[in-house]
């Protein structure tokens, strides 16, 4: 059963949560760790941060495993644990939902290398790396898969590919225009939504890219040129380094807060927040969802 669509089907505006990344570090990871590693060694502030963003009002919630391919976790010194990692996230991930009806996404992010003839990797090898967490994420039984944070339409069918060849749960995709309404590979919104019409997707959307303004562009492109549902988690704004060398984003709650009517105007359906979004500042975007 589709419990996304069906939520959706409902009229109702989902709230996603915030930042994974960016949340961690600011409660002590390093920086250059990656948040995977506190699957394992922190498994309390997982659960703590998931819980914070369930009680700003999250309806989804991402597990744990962006970087959690076996190609990104080999980088990691991680190599050989794909299936242990991705499988204690979605436990952490549903330990922090019980009682609740929060949704559980099985957050899939890019492996982090170009495809050939752009980069070394090879269509294959991307392919078994996305099987093999897709089948990890399936058997620990999320609601979804999300695969975030997209630049390559070609990588994204690949991984689209891999999934479908393993589950038959849902999927939705989320690409991020970090050249401002562009991917880093010149890929447009409209563009995406154009080559992934009849993909059978439960939602399309963005995430990530640049300025709050930059990734409302990109949501008026998309939703003039898809019926889908659309998924929507832009950056508090852009990163600037404090004292100490973290990324600090001064797009504050309030600000934020006071976007969400423009993203709801323009069609989004499932609304939340990525890089430096705190529960401080989902907590804004609900409240304003709900007024």
């Amino acid at each position: 059963m589709n419990k996304l669509a069906e939520l959706i089907q409902n009229n109702k505006i989902l709230i996603s949560d915030g930042a994974t990344g960016t949340n961690l570090q600011q409660r002590g990871l390093e920086r250059g760790i990656p948040p995977e590693v506190w699957v394992l060694e922190k498994p309390d502030e997982i659960i703590k941060l998931n819980k914070d963003f369930i009680a700003a009002g999250s309806d989804i919630l991402l597990t744990c495993t962006f970087g959690a391919s076996p190609i990104r976790l080999a980088q990691n010194n991680l190599e050989g644990r794909t299936v242990e990692i991705n499988q204690k996230a979605v436990l952490l991930t549903r330990q922090s939902t019980k009682g609740t009806q929060v949704l559980i996404a099985g957050s899939m992010g890019p492996l982090g290398h170009m495809l050939k003839p752009y980069g070394d990797l090879e269509i294959d090898v991307a392919r078994s790396n996305y099987e093999e967490q897709a089948i990890a994420l399936d058997q620990a039984d999320i609601d979804f898969f999300l695969v975030e944070s997209q630049f390559d339409l070609k990588e994204f069918k690949v991984a689209f590919e891999a999934i479908q060849k393993v589950s038959t749960r849902p999927i939705v995709c989320s690409f991020s225009y970090d050249r401002g309404t562009r991917t880093m590979m010149g890929v447009k919104p409209s563009q995406t939504a154009t080559e992934l019409t009849g993909f059978g997707l439960t939602a399309i959307g963005i995430n990530c890219g640049k300025s709050l303004e930059d990734n409302l562009k990109c949501l008026i492109e998309l939703k003039q040129a898809t019926q889908l549902p659309i998924w929507f988690k832009p950056n508090a704004g852009l990163p600037k380094m404090d004292a100490s060398g973290k990324p600090v984003y001064d797009v504050t709650p309030e600000a934020m807060g006071n976007q969400v009517h423009y993203w709801i105007d323009a069609g989004a359906k499932i609304i939340g927040g990525c890089c430096g979004t705190s529960p401080a500042h989902l907590k804004a975007i609900a409240d304003a969802i709900k007024s």
